[in-house]
């Protein structure tokens, strides 16, 4: 699949970073990793591969995917966690699901029959279910697992959206968006793997806060 490009946010996972490189080398996908500069532990972890590195000129997990997909040459691209929790056996079915139904993006759910979670916590579990139930009731979204990033979609369409948010919230300005311009969205039965090593970059009542604030924002701004 030459036509697909892994877009990988890996701030600060020297441990992880190596172990995902190795699993996914023999896949024929492009692979973007996207760092800051000052991270110099992850860099050096990676030193001994032949990868794409792009240095991110802002900061925040919501800014690393939008440049990174931003400088995506390939028609399809897929969000891909450093960490490990993302299995990359599930790109090829996600991809080949899009392709046959002529979708514009898939999400990948861990909360639909034959998926789960080995690194869901009791209140990740009932956040995503809070933020996944107010996305069906004030945008009428299609989603089982609104928060989770595991995405496969068209790399226009989402050029397209303009995403802005530099920060979580950008797990579901994606969709919203996408369901505004009646974009066809689709769920994938998913499982996360627990992380390898460092720690979640998500603070759940902060960062909480900051996606309920946007969709009350983006609910009102129609």
């Amino acid at each position: 699949m030459k036509n697909l490009t892994l877009v990988i946010p890996a701030k600060y996972e020297k441990e992880s970073l190596p172990y995902v490189l190795d699993e996914i080398k023999n896949l024929n996908f492009r692979v973007k990793i996207i760092l800051q500069q000052n991270d110099i532990e992850t860099i050096q972890s990676i030193k001994n591969y032949n990868i794409e590195i792009i240095y991110q000129k802002g900061s925040g997990y919501g800014n690393a995917l939008i440049e990174g997909i931003n400088s995506v040459e390939t028609e399809y691209f897929c969000i891909f966690n450093a960490d490990g929790s993302f299995d990359p056996k599930e790109i090829t079915p996600m991809f080949n699901i899009l392709v046959k139904s002529q979708g514009d993006f898939i999400f990948g759910s861990r909360y639909q029959k034959n998926s789960g979670s080995d690194d869901d916590t009791l209140i990740t579990y009932i956040g995503n279910f809070f933020f996944t139930k107010l996305g069906r009731i004030l945008f009428n979204l299609p989603l089982t697992d609104i928060l989770y990033t595991y995405v496969l979609g068209k790399t226009k369409k989402f050029k397209i959206l303009n995403c802005k948010k530099n920060d979580f919230s950008f797990c579901i300005e994606l969709p919203i968006l996408a369901k505004r311009h009646e974009m066809k969205i689709f769920n994938y039965n998913s499982f996360e793997r627990s992380r390898i090593g460092g720690e979640k970059k998500v603070n759940a009542f902060k960062d909480g806060f900051l996606i309920l604030k946007y969709m009350i924002y983006l609910y009102f701004k129609k």
